[in-house]
C-alpha cells in the first residue's frame, strides 16, 4: 500500500501524491462504479465495470464513512441518469465525447500517453485501453490553461500549477492538437447563462440527434439543440441547411427572441417534424461514430427522409399561400412544417403594404414568427436528381425496386433482393395523389397515404409510367362499385365519409376522384358516379368537429368540409388529418379560377362567371340611377385590388354599399372584359360579329346575330346574355343616369372587342344587341315581366331607404320543436338577417333545453303540405 490523498466529488474518485497537488495520479468516474464492498483490516473495495480498486483507511470508522458516502453518491448518480443516455463508459471518461484524441509524448513519462480533449477539459490516460475503460491519470481544467507552440512538433499546455510539455509525431498533427486545445480553452471561458436558459426546457437538455446530455451547440434556423460531435457534422451540411452556433461562446447571436423561440420550438417540436418516422435501425446514439452521424444527419435534414410531410407538400402555390396565413398566427410548428416542406420564406403575398411573409408577421405583431423567418431567409433545399424509368424511388428518393403483388406494394434495395425494405398493404391505402410535373425535382411523382397517417412519395421519369402505377394501385384498393372512377384522368382518388340530403344522422362511405374542376363521387347508395362541378360551388368551408354547434359532426373524425352546390349541401368528413387537409386544399383550388378565359372562372348555376354576376348584381341594386355609370372611371388602385380579389376567389367576396363605390365596381367589370383571354366574342368569331353590322336589312342582321350567338361556347353565350340584359336595364334609367343605348355602346364596344376604339363597328354591335335584346336573345314575356318586377322592387326599396321609411322586415313564424304538435309550437319573430343557428338557439333557450355533449340540433324548413323538408345550413338565413 502507498499512502495517497483521496478526493471524492459528484463526478470522480481521485487520488494524489499529497493534498497540495493540483493534478491526480488516477481518477475513477463515479458513473463507472458498480458497487462498494467492505473487507477486513480497515479496507474496502471499489468495483467498476472492468477493474477493482482496494483502499485501506486509518480506522474502521473512517472506512465505514467512505463506504457510506461512496454508496450514496453512486445511488444518486444511478437514479438521476436518464435511460436514454445510458451507455457503457468504454467510450471515454469525459462527460462529453472527445473532440480530439490520440497518443502524445509528455515530458516526465517514459511512454506515450493517450490524450483526449473533451469539452472544457483535457484528459490523460496511460493507454488506449484505459481510455476505453474510462479510467485515467488526471484531467486539466482548461479555464486556467494556455497553449503555446514550442517547436516543429512540440507545444506546451501551461497552467498556474504545472507546465505540460507535449510532442506530436507530425507537424500537421501538432497543429490539430493546438487548435483543439485552444477551442477547449474558449469553451471553458465561455458564458453558461444562455445554455442554462435553453436547458430549462426538458427536451433541450439532450442532443436532438443522438441524445447526448447537456448539448451546448444549436442550429439556430432549425431550432434544435445539439452536442459538439453532431454540431461538427451539421457544419458539413452547409449554412444553406443548418446554421450552427454555440450556446456558450456566440453570446451576441442569442437575442431574447431567439431564446424564446427555442423554448417554443426546441427539440421536442422540431423532432415531431424532422424525426417523425425514424426507424430504430437508423437512429444514432451518443456512442455513434462520425460516419454514422454524418449519414443520419444527411438523411434527416438534407434529404428530409424522416420528416412528417405537410398535406400541401408538392404544391408550391398552396404552400406559399398557407405560409402567408400561418405567420400571422402564433402557430410556429405550422410555419416550420410549411417552410421545410418547400414554402418560400420570401414568397410574394399579394399585399402591396406587406409584400413578404416577414412583413405580414411584423404587421400581426408575431415577434417569434419574424425571428424564425429571419433565420430561414436563405435556407435552401437541394432538388433531387432524376431516376431511371424502370425504378420507383421512395421517401427521400433513394432508388428502390418496387412490386405490386397479392395486395402488397413492396419496395426492395434492388431487383435481385428477395427481402423487401418495406411494404404497404393496399387495404391500408386511403388516398392516391398524382402530383404536377417536376413538383419534387423529378419529372413525375405520386403520393400514397395510408391509414396510420403516413405519406409515401414515389417518383419516375415518365408521366406515362406514373399513370400506369397509379391505375394499378388504385385498382387494387378502390371498391368494385367505384371502378368507374379509374377511367378518369384523376389528380387525387380515395375514400372519404359524407353526409347529404335529408339523412344527416349517419356518415356513409363514398369514393371520390378529383379530375380538373370536377369532383366525381360514387355514393354508397348509387349505381353510378356523379360529377360535381366545383367551379359552381356556392360555398366550401371547414366545420369544427366537436359538440356545441347547430350543425356539427363529432366522433373520431377530422372536422368535415361542407360543399354547397346549387340546390344541395354535401358534408365530406375525413378520419385522418393528413390526407383530409390535402382533399380540402385540392377541392378549394379546383373550385377557384384557374386562368383568364371565361370557361376557367368560378361560375354560377347559369354558367355566368361569378365575378361578372357579383358586379352586375351590385350595380343593379345600387347603381342603376348613378349618373355616368360605366362612363366615369373609378379609382385605379381600388379597381386593381377588387379585380384581384374577385379573380382569386369571387365566391368569398361580398360587395356592400358603403364599402364599395359604384364606379369602382363598374370599372372592375369593364377591366375584366378588356383583359379577358380570347375575349367575349372569341378570336375565331369576333370579326364575323363586326362584319354583321354592314347588313342593311334589319331582320337579316338580327338573324346573323342569332346565328353567331349559337356558335359561341356555352359560357360565352350565357355571359353575353347576362351582360346585355344588364345594359338593357341600365338604359331604361337613362333619364337619371344619362347612359342611353348609344352611350353604353361607345363605352362597351371597344372593351368587349378589345379594339382600343380603333374600330367603330364594335360600338355598333353592342348598340344593336341592346336595341334588339328581346329578339336576339329570344326573351319571352314572362322573363320581361320578371325583370320589370325586380327593377320596381329595387327602386321602391331605395326610395324607402332614402326617405327614412324603411319597412319592417320581421315575420312572426310558427316553429315546432321535434314534432308538429300544439304543445311543441313556438311563435318567433324572425328578422330578415336571422340565421338557422340563431333560430335554433332561440328555441332551445325558450324551452330551457341545455345542450349536452354529442347533442346536435338542426333547423328544417317544411313545405305547406308536409310533402318535403330541407335542412338549413347553420349560417343560412331562415327567410
Amino acid at each position: 500500500y502507498q499512502k495517497r490523498w483521496v478526493k471524492l466529488d459528484a463526478d470522480y474518485l481521485r487520488y494524489f501524491d499529497s493534498e497540495k497537488d493540483a493534478y491526480s495520479k488516477r481518477f475513477i468516474p463515479v458513473s463507472s462504479i458498480s458497487r462498494v464492498a467492505s473487507i477486513r483490516d480497515q479496507k474496502f473495495e471499489v468495483i467498476t465495470n472492468n477493474r477493482n480498486f482496494v483502499f485501506r483507511a486509518e480506522s474502521d470508522a473512517d472506512r465505514n464513512e467512505w463506504i457510506r458516502t461512496l454508496q450514496q453518491i453512486v445511488e444518486e448518480r444511478k437514479s438521476k441518469a436518464p435511460e436514454r443516455t445510458s451507455m457503457s463508459l468504454t467510450a471515454n471518461s469525459a462527460a462529453d465525447p472527445a473532440d480530439k484524441s490520440g497518443f502524445l509524448e509528455l515530458r516526465g513519462f517514459k511512454h506515450k500517453l493517450f490524450v483526449a480533449v473533451a469539452g472544457d477539459k483535457v484528459f490523460l490516460y496511460k493507454n488506449a485501453e484505459d481510455y476505453r475503460l474510462g479510467i485515467g491519470i488526471t484531467y486539466i481544467e482548461m479555464n486556467v490553461g494556455n497553449v503555446k507552440e514550442v517547436d516543429r512538433r512540440g507545444f506546451d499546455l501551461t497552467t498556474p500549477y504545472r507546465i505540460f510539455s507535449f510532442s506530436a509525431d507530425l507537424d500537421q498533427e501538432k497543429e490539430e492538437w493546438v487548435e483543439a486545445m485552444q477551442q477547449s480553452i474558449a469553451e471553458a471561458l465561455s458564458n453558461s447563462e444562455v445554455a442554462e436558459r435553453i436547458w430549462a426546457v426538458e427536451s433541450n437538455r439532450f442532443c436532438a440527434d443522438c441524445g447526448s446530455p447537456k448539448p451546448d451547440w444549436a442550429s439556430i434556423n432549425l431550432c434544435v439543440v445539439i452536442c459538439k460531435r453532431c454540431a461538427g457534422e451539421h457544419r458539413g451540411l452547409g449554412p444553406g441547411i443548418t446554421k450552427v452556433r454555440s450556446l456558450k461562446m456566440d453570446r451576441k447571436v442569442w437575442t431574447e427572441e431567439l431564446i424564446e423561440l427555442f423554448h417554443q420550438i426546441g427539440n421536442a417540436v422540431a423532432n415531431q417534424f424532422w424525426a417523425a418516422n425514424v426507424p430504430p435501425s437508423e437512429a444514432i446514439t451518443p456512442a455513434s461514430s462520425s460516419r454514422e452521424r454524418r449519414r443520419f444527419l444527411i438523411a434527416k435534414y438534407r434529404e428530409g427522409k424522416y420528416r412528417r410531410y405537410h398535406p400541401l407538400f408538392g404544391n408550391q402555390e398552396e404552400l406559399d399561400r398557407a405560409l402567408c396565413a400561418a405567420v400571422t398566427t402564433s402557430d410556429l410548428a405550422e410555419t416550420q412544417a410549411l417552410l421545410f416542406c418547400g414554402a418560400a420564406a420570401t414568397c410574394a403575398t399579394g399585399d402591396p403594404q406587406c409584400p413578404t411573409p416577414l412583413a405580414l408577421a411584423e404587421k400581426s405583431g408575431q415577434r417569434l414568427q419574424m425571428e424564425f423567418l429571419l433565420h430561414n431567409k436563405t435556407s435552401g433545399w437541394p432538388e433531387c436528381a432524376g431516376l431511371p424509368s424502370t425504378i420507383l424511388c421512395h421517401a427521400e428518393f433513394s432508388r428502390r425496386w418496387c412490386t405490386l403483388q397479392d395486395g402488397v406494394l413492396s419496395y426492395y434495395e434492388n431487383d435481385r433482393n428477395a427481402v423487401p425494405n418495406g411494404e404497404i398493404k393496399v387495404e391500408e391505402i386511403v388516398c392516391l395523389v398524382n402530383n404536377p410535373p417536376h413538383a419534387h425535382g423529378i419529372e413525375s411523382t405520386f403520393e400514397v397515404y395510408i391509414e396510420s397517417e403516413r405519406l409515401y412519395l414515389f417518383g419516375l421519369e415518365s408521366p406515362s409510367s406514373t399513370r400506369e402505377w397509379l391505375k394499378s394501385i388504385a385498382k387494387s384498393f378502390v371498391h368494385p362499385r367505384a371502378e368507374e372512377l379509374l377511367a378518369l384522368d384523376f389528380e387525387r382518388i380515395g375514400r372519404l365519409h359524407y353526409k347529404g340530403g335529408l339523412n344527416l344522422e349517419r356518415a356513409k362511405e363514398g369514393w371520390f376522384a378529383l379530375a380538373g374542376s370536377a369532383l366525381h363521387v360514387c355514393f354508397e347508395d348509387s349505381e353510378r358516379q356523379e360529377p360535381l362541378q366545383l367551379r359552381k360551388l356556392q360555398e366550401l368551408c371547414a366545420l369544427p368537429g366537436g359538440p356545441g354547434h347547430v350543425v356539427g359532426f363529432g366522433g373520431g373524425g377530422w372536422p368535415p368540409a361542407e360543399a354547397r352546390l346549387a340546390g344541395r349541401t354535401l358534408y365530406i368528413q375525413g378520419e385522418r388529418k393528413l390526407d383530409f387537409l390535402g382533399w380540402v386544399h385540392a377541392i378549394q383550388k379546383a373550385a377557384g379560377s384557374s386562368g383568364d378565359t371565361l370557361s376557367e372562372q368560378q361560375l354560377t348555376e347559369s354558367d355566368v362567371p361569378l365575378l361578372v354576376d357579383r358586379c352586375i348584381d351590385y350595380i343593379t341594386q345600387c347603381g342603376l340611377t348613378s349618373e355616368g355609370i360605366y362612363r366615369k372611371s373609378g379609382q385605379n388602385s381600388k379597381t386593381t385590388n377588387l379585380l384581384e380579389m374577385l379573380r382569386r376567389d369571387a365566391r368569398s367576396v361580398r360587395l356592400k354599399e358603403g364599402e364599395h363605390q359604384v364606379d369602382d365596381v363598374a370599372n372592375t367589370l369593364k377591366r375584366f372584359f378588356r383583359d379577358l383571354g380570347d375575349g367575349l366574342f372569341t378570336r375565331r368569331w369576333g370579326q364575323d360579329w363586326l362584319r354583321a353590322t354592314a347588313l342593311e336589312d334589319e331582320e337579316a342582321k338580327i338573324g346573323e346575330y342569332r346565328r353567331l350567338l349559337g356558335t359561341l361556347p356555352t359560357v360565352n353565350r350565357a355571359t353575353l346574355k347576362a351582360l346585355i340584359n344588364h345594359l338593357f336595364r341600365v338604359q331604361r334609367f337613362s333619364g337619371e343616369n344619362q347612359m342611353n343605348t348609344h352611350n353604353l355602346a361607345i363605352v362597351f364596344g371597344p372593351t368587349l372587342f378589345q379594339t382600343d376604339g380603333k374600330d367603330y363597328k364594335a360600338g355598333r354591335v353592342v348598340e344593336d344587341l341592346i336595341s334588339h335584346y328581346v329578339k336576339i336573345f329570344n326573351v319571352n314575356d314572362q322573363e320581361m315581366k320578371k325583370q320589370q318586377d325586380e327593377i320596381m322592387a329595387i327602386m321602391k326599396m331605395r326610395e324607402a331607404a332614402s326617405s327614412g321609411t324603411q319597412q319592417a322586415g320581421d315575420f312572426i313564424c310558427t316553429v315546432y320543436l321535434e314534432e308538429k304538435k300544439t304543445e311543441a309550437e313556438q311563435h318567433v319573430k324572425v328578422s330578415a338577417t336571422m340565421t338557422a343557428e340563431e333560430l335554433t338557439f332561440e328555441i332551445l333557450d325558450r324551452r330551457k333545453i341545455v345542450m349536452k355533449e354529442k347533442d346536435y340540433w338542426s333547423c328544417f324548413e317544411v313545405n305547406e303540405r308536409e310533402e318535403a323538408e330541407r335542412p338549413l345550413h347553420y349560417s343560412e338565413k331562415v327567410l
